[in-house]
């Protein structure tokens, strides 16, 4: 075989095998075993494999853009594997776990997980779902959570799940409707909050400060609790 032949033949076989490097369930596939390594003795390679899939899924049906969903997936199927552990005794919860659900999960419930966690690092932990989420969350509320010092650039909005809710102490509601599954022991809130959606920063910044009030009251009561 001569020396031009044998690179096209390389190329061919680089161009053939290329695609399916770059296909999502190689990535997932890794993403999945570095996880089962880490819940070694908790959950199964199969389960985690399952939740790994399965969170890819429920963030493409609603994606726009693709370039990080795997990453996204990994990072989201972690949260959910963390919460199914602590749900199961598997792994000690040292802290209250605190669920924020609304519709999107792209401004109010974003805003109070942040808050929360903001002003209680490593006291309390906080989640956030949406029982409808959408791509992305909205710019407003980003820029808004920017003026009190917190990023939400590397968040993104997360289905509402069994297992969050599960691992849950306190479910709080912002508009969700009845979409939010009831699990026994578990205390619920349901705060009448407005939606950011579609609103001027200004009165995105009136939503922020209010959920920031009852972030404030509900932490205090959190501490009493614990204390």
């Amino acid at each position: 075989m001569s020396d031009q032949s044998f690179n096209e033949e390389l190329r061919t076989r680089d161009n053939r095998a290329q695609p399916e490097l770059l296909m999502p369930q190689a990535v997932l596939a890794r993403t999945a075993a570095d996880l089962a390594a880490k819940y070694t003795g908790v959950f199964s390679p199969q389960t985690v494999e399952r939740y790994v899939f399965e969170s890819y899924t429920a963030l493409r049906l609603v994606a726009k853009v693709h370039t990080h969903l795997t990453t996204l997936a990994g990072r989201f199927a972690a949260e959910r594997l963390t919460a199914l552990a602590q749900s199961q005794g598997a792994v000690p919860k040292t802290v209250p776990e605190v669920l924020f659900v609304c519709v999107h999960n792209s401004g109010r419930s974003q805003m109070a997980a942040a808050l929360l966690a903001h002003h209680a690092p490593g006291r309390v932990h906080a989640r956030s779902a949406g029982s409808a989420p959408i791509d992305a969350i909205a710019p407003p509320v980003i820029e808004a959570m920017l003026e009190l010092g917190i990023d939400l650039g590397s968040e993104f909005p997360k289905p509402l799940t069994d297992d969050v809710v599960a691992a849950a102490d306190v479910v709080v509601s912002m508009g969700c409707g009845e979409a939010c599954p009831v699990y026994p022991g578990k205390r619920y809130l349901d705060w009448a909050v407005d939606d950011p959606d579609g609103q001027p920063l200004e009165h995105v910044r009136r939503i922020r400060d209010d959920i920031d009030a009852r972030v404030g009251e509900l932490l205090r009561q959190l501490v009493l609790a614990t204390d």
